[in-house]
């Protein structure tokens, strides 16, 4: 303390700053997060290989000649390659484009119905609205091997027996309790006031619903294609029972051509297995960017 010209001034000393325990940055400490991370990726390749294992033995018989069928060698000695080949002369391409046909239509119906069902019961409390979405999901309940013969006497009296009208519907009729349930819960988890600014900026019901919802929705939509095209490529029931003529039935059908009563043709049926398997793979793969694009599609800037 120091007094001058009448002034006394104070010095005070710093406080002492407090020390605080430094992180522990040896080796012990990163060594649990990568072990972890090892763990998780080792568990996940196991998985991934015991769900992709009966798809390389599919791939694998599919090349093999008729003599080596019955080797305990998880390789081919030989390689057929022509089992492959085989399979476009052995008039199966049609019925493949019959499946790419029923499947792309199937999901085209879905969609278009579904669509406004779904974001009208999403936007719009109307009376009956929750026995509505109950009776929608009942629908789902019900499985076509239990209606096939109803099925089967409805398309018959008009006249759709053998027609790729009558699997189109079929299939678009039982998937689409799903595609409704989902956008549903899509479009009603997209908040109102979007649409209502959109609607502020001069845009019209449909507007702010292509504009706005209906990209933001776009996961929920992309869920609902991939149900549909799988589930309207893989049906074989139902497809068994309303198609006789062979070259109006889907793939599925036609694969169990393959089967005899005292024989089965393996390798060519596993061949046309694997190229009915190629569009689906490309589909997921295509799909997943789009799935990844919808998350972030129309964001406000």
């Amino acid at each position: 303390m120091e007094q001058g010209g009448g002034v006394m001034a104070v010095k005070t000393m710093p406080a002492p700053v407090e020390q605080r325990p430094q992180a522990r940055t040896g080796r012990g400490a990163s060594a649990m997060p990568r072990l972890k991370t090892v763990l998780i990726a080792a568990a996940a390749y196991v998985i991934a290989l015991l769900f992709l294992f009966p798809y390389v033995v599919m791939l694998l018989t599919s090349l093999r000649s008729q003599e080596s069928l019955r080797d305990v060698t998880f390789w081919p000695e030989e390689w057929v390659w022509s089992n492959l080949a085989d399979f476009w002369g052995s008039g199966l391409a049609g019925n493949l484009w019959v499946t790419i046909k029923v499947a792309a239509g199937s999901t085209l119906l879905v969609l278009l119905v579904a669509l406004p069902a779904a974001y009208y019961s999403a936007r719009h409390r109307f009376r009956g609205r929750t026995a509505f979405l109950i009776l929608v999901l009942i629908t789902q309940m019900f499985q076509p091997t239990a209606m096939v013969v109803g099925i089967y006497r409805e398309f018959f009296q008009f006249g759709l027996v053998d027609s790729i009208w009558a699997l189109i519907l079929v299939n678009g009729g039982f998937n689409l309790a799903f595609a409704v349930w989902i956008l549903n819960a899509y479009f009603s988890s997209i908040p109102r006031e979007l649409e209502e600014a959109a609607f502020i900026d001069g845009n019209g019901r449909f507007g702010a619903l292509f504009r706005i919802t209906l990209p933001l929705a776009m996961p929920g939509v992309i869920t609902a294609l991939i149900f549909t095209f799988i589930a309207a490529w893989n049906e074989f029931v139902v497809a068994l029972t309303l198609t006789t003529t062979p070259e109006n039935q889907p793939l599925p059908v036609a694969l169990n051509s393959f089967i005899g009563q005292y024989q089965v043709d393996w390798q060519n049926l596993f061949a046309g297995s694997v190229i009915a398997t190629i569009p689906v793979i490309i589909l997921f793969a295509l799909i997943e960017r789009k799935v990844v694009g919808g998350l972030t599609a129309g964001s406000i800037k």
